[in-house]
């Protein structure tokens, strides 16, 4: 267990229990686990929080054991990270090295694994490109992701389109194929959920005034008309009450779409992000359904692997950048913590591409720079992933897994087969990844909870899900990892992404220090890192002409 995560749950946990918020599963677990749960090994997991705990209180550091320089510098090792430095790269652009504080890269497209499978600790796939999505195309074609064209649609490489069984959801006691709920429920609600999607397949086609796509991905490439853009400042929940979408069925089933995409249930996003998720997706190919998924064992982290070819040498893990600031001679001084080393040192660069979440910038850029946002504006889900080891799994009479296996009702939004992809089973062992939103308070509430739990409060949460899910399954449960995501994702909140401080976020400070990630696009998908990536580094090149 991170030494981190253990101290700050037992300060935090006796503050929430003071605080009158219990936590579930508390009651005589803290002893001992569970006899029921004994045969399980493993433990908690996340992101350095001894690291960010230095960053977050300002802990004074040594002075600098020595200075060097460096043209351009990239803070940041998430996928907008490393596609502003992949860019920069095929620019011809040599004299950069990027920063990342963990010790490993790719942001929350990390992954983990055992003898028996890669699995995903956090994003896990993602959608066909949009055909008009040049840049995406290109890198997918760079890869082999893109094999080839037919007719003039994109041919996808079929290890990496996912594979049948897709997904099916556990509804009324049966599991149906599919997750928007049709087994047992009314014609009225049937009629209500039609009328939704033939509504989607309108606004995916809508274009505003000035030409552009009224929902799109890229969303720096949607339209700017006033009468899409408005629908950024109400809920999505609001929206469905004004248009009359009230059965019960298709709001769970919108309710978990954002949970799932944003980390947040539908009166905590708005309209506008609700309704890109059905109308921004617009791809097809010519071997795929249309919104088809890319995935992989490892999630999201294949393509982080992609990203990062060709830019070992630039890059270093474990450098805790604690703060930044142009100095008198026009240059940008970044003090640096070496995290393996306990040093620190100081890097001046000609400019900076800061690819940090907006909390983290907060940090760095110090307090003559806190009026350049509401920094407040930008919320952030936290997330509990959990990749769980099955043992005898042909023996145990269950059915096997699809790739999305969801519970109707539920407080998560289920599990994926993280072997899915996997072409030969050479084991009788499976690795599913659980994916628990907290998103029942207030993110910041949620956030404490999530660090005050223990192992086995963390194991009380999901294991009877899994339980409901599949009847006798914890006595096949040889291991469980718990990753906590404190700051999972941005959470497209209304008036967030068409509001000023997304806006703000975006503009670079005396062209010398420029912006990435995907808070500056308001959704975290691997589309927006990526754009968001190749738009400061162009943003860096043409300052630099």
């Amino acid at each position: 267990m991170s030494r981190g995560i253990a101290r700050k749950g037992f300060l935090l946990r006796a503050g929430l229990i003071a605080a009158g918020i219990f936590l579930k599963g508390c009651a005589g677990k803290v002893g001992g686990r569970p006899d029921r749960y004994k045969h399980i090994t493993g433990g908690l997991k996340g992101p350095d929080q001894k690291a960010g705990h230095m960053l977050r209180d300002k802990v004074s550091l040594t002075d600098p054991v020595y200075q060097r320089e460096v043209k351009t510098l990239i803070i940041g090792g998430g996928i907008s990270g490393l596609s502003a430095a992949r860019w920069l790269k095929k620019a011809g652009y040599q004299d950069f090295e990027l920063f990342e504080l963990e010790g490993h890269i790719g942001g929350n497209a990390h992954a983990g694994g055992n003898r028996f499978s890669a699995y995903p600790r956090g994003a896990h796939y993602v959608t066909i490109a949009n055909n008009d999505d040049e840049l995406l195309i290109e890198f997918f074609k760079e890869q082999g992701i893109i094999t080839h064209f037919e007719n003039g649609l994109p041919f996808y490489n079929e290890y990496y389109l996912c594979f049948d069984p897709e997904e099916r959801l556990l509804i009324n006691g049966q599991w149906q194929e599919g997750l928007i709920p049709k087994f047992g429920i009314s014609p009225a609600d049937q009629e209500q959920i039609d009328l939704f999607f033939k509504l989607m397949e309108k606004l995916k086609h809508e274009k505003g005034r000035d030409g552009k796509y009224a929902f799109n991905i890229p969303v720096n490439d949607a339209s700017a008309d006033e009468k899409y853009r408005n629908l950024d400042k109400l809920s999505f929940k609001s929206y469905l009450s004004r248009e009359g979408f009230t059965s019960e069925y298709l709001l769970w089933y919108l309710s978990y779409c954002c949970k799932d995409d944003y980390g947040q249930k539908i009166e905590r996003v708005s309209a506008w992000a609700g309704l890109n998720y059905f109308a921004g997706h617009k791809g097809t190919s010519a071997n795929s359904d249309a919104g088809a998924v890319l995935t992989w064992p490892e999630g999201n982290a294949f393509l982080v692997g992609l990203l990062k070819k060709g830019l070992e040498k630039h890059i270093k893990t474990s450098a805790m950048v604690c703060g930044l600031a142009t100095n008198s001679g026009g240059r940008v001084e970044v003090s640096v913590l070496d995290l393996n080393k306990n040093q620190v040192y100081t890097i001046l660069a000609e400019n900076v591409i800061l690819a940090a979440p907006q909390f983290v910038n907060k940090r760095l850029l110090g307090h003559e720079r806190l009026d350049r946002l509401n920094y407040d504006a930008v919320n952030y889900a936290p997330w509990a992933v959990a990749n769980i080891t099955i043992n005898n799994f042909s023996s145990s009479g269950l059915q096997d897994f699809s790739w999305d296996n969801v519970p109707y009702g539920m407080p998560s939004v289920g599990y994926v087969y993280a072997g899915h992809q996997q072409t030969k089973q050479e084991s009788n062992t499976r690795v599913i990844t659980f994916y628990l939103p907290l998103c029942d308070r207030e993110p910041r509430i949620s956030r404490l909870a999530a660090y005050a739990r223990n192992y086995e409060q963390w194991l009380d949460m999901i294991i009877p899900e899994l339980e409901y899910m599949h009847p006798g399954i914890t006595s096949m449960i040889a291991a469980v990892e718990v990753w906590i995501w404190g700051h999972g994702m941005v959470v497209p909140a209304v008036n967030y992404i068409w509001g000023p401080e997304r806006q703000k976020a975006q503009q670079p400070i005396d062209n010398k220090i420029f912006f990435a990630h995907t808070d500056l696009s308001g959704i975290s998908l691997f589309e927006e890192g990526f754009h968001q990536g190749i738009r400061a580094a162009k943003s860096l090149l043409e300052a630099k002409k």
